[in-house]
């Protein structure tokens, strides 16, 4: 198989170059290409095309694009298992990157097609006002950088690590040009070939670097970014890259680290929590062969529970069977090549120089399938440090692999500084059965740890484990981590837009955000608002309503139907003592009545209310008090949706203030309907 860069729309290299090999078996998988690639043609391709066609879609459409593109790669995600195997990994290894990449698109499809507008505006609000009479205001907006993303990937998860920087990018209107390492780059190449076979990608929407990068990074400009995942050391060279400094390019590192995970000191061996610790332990270090960027490479025990904990952890991984995936209970396959096994076998050769070996590869041991011998493959190895504070090198040294070095520390205050020895990593574990314990560890350790799992037997049944970045949490840590983010829902969509401060009156930022903003003119008209169809109604389309005085029986009444008899609705005494001075009504009521006044009672386009934003009880409600409301259409968003009769639907957020007689806003809040469309 001869890979091939995808380039400005086209398919680049003709000529085999370097080989690449199974991790299996050593025999060869596929070539890279001896072409060298024009990276001005790219970039110019990504900004002059890319950009424009991205541009043409809106946050809702792009979020659909990666819907269908996440069903279209399930489909034929079987021909991507079984290239996977080469890299080493076993079934359950590959899912993590198959369906778990596949699985992010859909999530990055769902979350846009709820949280983002159906325009490329993204309002971060409310608007401020800056002067006394609010004809002069302020407020931030996201918008599409244009420019372009270059996205350096690590050789370990070669699908998941190009969709998970992939999805924010595109939902940003990004586009991207990937470049995978290159021992593993033949997964990502098939990926890559059949999102272009899909047709549903905008032309210049995803470009593909087989091979090096060149002088790609010298033609970047300030509205590009650039995003790495991999080693410590590469992180740091291209961090200070003298054009990504001189153009200002944003980058972000999500770098291999020193992750840890901590036995807490209330855990014995008798303990459910213990027997979970090892498992974790464990798991980490032999999924993916332990070559992740968030296995757990220094274990944290209890100095008085160390011999028990190694006891008990190296007769798990004696247990566990090393070879080829497709031999029946195989659990750990190869490393991802052979230089990676070379690797890890000098770091492991350092480590031993501080800590003694507790397991590792007994005489003689092969792993398990024909042809093995010629493999990746490294044996589970646990080694034991029993001074982690006279040696540097477990906190030093990453052995990229199925490799943990076992600690003691003395109490909890030391468990926390060897925590913090790695200088900063992607993930650290607290297994612990005491809350205080933990709130009393996680602030601490949170200070360089950029995701804290802590792990109880409650949790264990659904927890997704020390590992697993998920696409609505944060990805990335402090110091040696990289010191960057990625996933965390839309955050990371947002890192990909650039954020700009408006300032102006109200009613140009409504046209600007494309959300009405208090302050600003509005359309007043016979027409009731939630008459209107999807495609009718106007931002800023609005209804003043009658009023309504609230009485002492509108209290009593509410009191009846809510049961809610809170004193300072009912008893007139105790109220005179409040800070109000009287009775008043409950704000629920104001909510109630506030309904009243502006629904449409008849059937019509507004299908359901389904939300309710920002509420807040400004001022107390009276008996006697008069109230009048005001709504007001304040944000569309066109999801392309239909029910089931086929009707189509749109989102309308519609601003609500109440006021009383003397013109002051009692509440105010947003309301969520379902309109329907005409056809």
């Amino acid at each position: 198989m001869l890979l091939q860069s995808h380039i400005a729309g086209r398919w680049v290299g003709h000529t085999p170059a370097q080989a690449l090999k199974s991790a299996l078996n050593g025999q060869g998988v596929a070539h890279t290409h001896a072409e060298s690639l024009d990276f001005g043609e790219a970039v110019h391709h990504a900004r002059r095309v890319g950009v424009p066609a991205l541009m043409r879609l809106d946050f809702q459409r792009r979020a659909a694009v990666l819907k269908a593109l996440a069903k279209f790669l399930m489909e034929r995600k079987e021909a991507l298992y079984a290239l996977s195997a080469h890299t080493g990994a076993t079934r359950a290894d590959s899912w993590i990157d198959v369906e778990g990449g596949i699985g992010t698109l859909f999530a990055y499809a769902s979350m846009g097609g709820n949280e983002l507008p159906s325009g490329n505006v993204l309002h971060e609000g409310p608007a401020v006002p800056l002067g006394k009479q609010n004809r002069f205001a302020g407020t931030h907006i996201l918008v599409p950088r244009g420019g372009l993303a270059v996205h350096i990937n690590a050789f370990n998860f070669p699908i998941w690590g190009m969709l998970e920087k992939f999805a924010p990018s595109f939902l940003a209107a990004m586009p991207c040009v990937v470049k995978p390492a290159t021992a593993t780059s033949y997964l990502t190449e098939a990926t890559v070939r059949l999102m272009a076979e899909s047709g549903l990608l905008p032309e210049g929407a995803l470009q593909l670097v087989i091979g090096g990068t060149g002088d790609l990074l010298n033609r970047l400009e300030g509205n590009d970014v650039v995003t790495f995942t991999g080693s410590a050391d590469t992180a740091a060279r291209l961090r200070v890259h003298p054009n990504l400094i001189a153009k200002s390019v944003p980058f972000n590192a999500e770098a291999d680290s020193l992750n840890c995970a901590v036995l807490g000191d209330d855990v014995s061996p008798d303990d459910a929590e213990f027997d979970l610790f090892i498992k974790e332990v464990a798991r980490e270090m032999t999924v993916k062969a332990g070559q992740k960027c968030t296995a757990i490479r220094r274990t944290l025990v209890p100095r008085r529970h160390l011999d028990a904990v190694a006891e008990r952890l190296a007769k798990r991984l004696a247990g566990v069977k090393v070879g080829d995936p497709a031999v029946e209970g195989v659990r750990m396959g190869a490393l991802a090549s052979h230089a990676q096994m070379h690797d890890v076998a000098e770091r492991v050769a350092q480590l031993r120089q501080s800590a003694e070996l507790v397991l590792g590869a007994p005489e003689g041991w092969a792993p398990l399938g024909e042809g093995t011998a010629e493999g990746a493959f490294f044996h589970p190895t646990l080694l034991l440090c029993r001074q982690p504070w006279q040696h540097d090198a477990p906190h030093d040294v990453e052995a990229f692999g199925p490799v943990t070095t076992l600690m003691p520390y003395e109490d909890t205050d030391e468990a926390v500084a060897l925590a913090a020895r790695g200088r900063g990593s992607l993930v650290a574990t607290l297994v612990t059965k005491t809350p205080q314990l933990a709130a009393r560890m996680v602030p601490q350790m949170a200070a360089w740890h950029g995701r804290v799992h802590v792990l109880d037997a409650e949790a264990a049944p659904e927890s997704t484990g020390h590992g697993s970045p998920l696409p609505m949490l944060k990805h990335g840590g402090p110091g040696r981590a990289g010191g960057g983010e990625e996933l965390g829902g839309i955050r990371s969509v947002k890192h990909y837009l650039q954020r700009t401060a408006v300032q102006g009156s109200p009613s140009m930022l409504a046209a600007i955000t494309g959300e009405y903003v208090r302050g600003a003119a509005v359309k007043d008209s016979e027409l009731h608002p939630f008459r209107r169809y999807f495609e009718d109604l106007e931002i800023g389309h609005s209804l003043l309503t009658h009023r309504r005085t609230v009485s002492e029986a509108d209290i009593v009444n509410f009191g009846g139907v809510s049961g809610d008899y809170f004193y300072m609705h009912f008893d007139e005494i105790a109220a005179k003592d409040t800070q109000f001075g009287q009775r008043i009504a409950h704000g629920y009521f104001v909510l109630s009545a506030a309904a009243g006044l502006f629904v449409w009672p008849a059937p019509g386009p507004v299908l359901a209310n389904y939300g309710l934003d920002t509420l807040r009880f400004v001022k107390p409600v009276a008996i006697g008090d008069t109230i009048q409301a005001r709504l007001t259409a304040k944000r569309k968003i066109d999801r392309n949706r239909r029910d089931a009769k086929g009707v189509g639907q749109g989102v309308v957020a519609w601003d609500v203030e109440v006021k009383n007689q003397h013109g002051e806003l009692v509440a105010s809040y947003d309301i969520l309907t379902l309109v329907a469309k005409r056809d």
